[in-house]
């Protein structure tokens, strides 16, 4: 099978992430793969919700948006209410940060991830998940400085990619047209560790085997890979 851009079915679109692109947010940075480009800033209050107050425990959740023209017809801006698509997007980056953060040690703070898509093509949650541990990460080591805190806030990295299977061959990092043509379409979430966060594999008027099944995550698993050693670079290898 022949890829729109000639890569080999195991190979990531060109990564690159721009650190502190925005200087007013506690963490920040522009995550692009490919052409997939996602503004990711991590936000720190002492605000949490009401439910967790006097919990001991502090609180990480995300905000994911498409913004107008990061698509080939413009996306109208959701103002009033998100969509079901937009609200299972968050929650997936949320729970996938907030599983390897020390909630504890937060004790009476939250941290809001914000990804705004700038252009859109193909994986963009996937790369939201891996700028906004990148930003969150950011924040939460300046974070300790500022409150004298020397207990260990992130347990993990946190990783995610795409896989598929497109024309009954199993891919990495798809884009867009691969994406919207695959049989199979699979987001994995995993830590440096090896271990799953979560799975996302759904058949588009498809069935995969058990077979198909552990290649695409022996492939989700290299990718990942591929992706801890660039935040590795990015963080100089320390989780704050």
């Amino acid at each position: 099978m022949n890829r729109l851009d000639a890569r080999p079915i195991d190979k990531l679109r060109q990564v690159s992430v721009t650190r502190d692109f925005v200087k007013c947010a506690e963490g920040s940075c522009l995550i692009e793969v490919g052409r997939t480009r996602v503004l990711c800033n991590a936000s720190i209050s002492g605000d949490i919700p009401a439910w967790l107050k006097n919990s001991g425990k502090g609180w990480v959740t995300a905000e994911y948006s498409l913004l107008p023209r990061s698509t080939n017809t413009r996306v109208k801006r959701e103002r009033k209410s998100v969509s079901g698509r937009t609200q299972e997007i968050q929650r997936l980056i949320g729970r996938s940060l907030r599983a390897v953060v020390n909630l504890e040690v937060l004790d009476g703070f939250s941290v809001t991830v914000d990804c705004d898509v700038i252009e859109a093509d193909g994986g963009t949650r996937t790369a939201s998940i891996v700028g906004g541990f990148l930003a969150l990460a950011s924040a939460l080591k300046t974070w300790k400085k500022e409150h004298n805190i020397t207990t260990k806030v992130l347990d993990h990295f946190v990783t995610a990619t795409s896989v598929g299977i497109l024309q009954g061959v199993p891919i990495l990092d798809l884009c867009y047209i691969e994406d919207s043509s695959a049989e199979v379409d699979m987001n994995v979430v995993m830590t440096e560790t090896g271990e799953f966060i979560e799975i996302q594999g759904t058949g588009e008027e498809s069935t995969y085997s058990r077979k198909e099944f552990n290649a695409l995550l022996d492939l989700a698993e290299k990718g990942c890979k591929e992706l801890l050693a660039v935040q590795k670079d990015y963080l100089d290898g320390e989780l704050p």
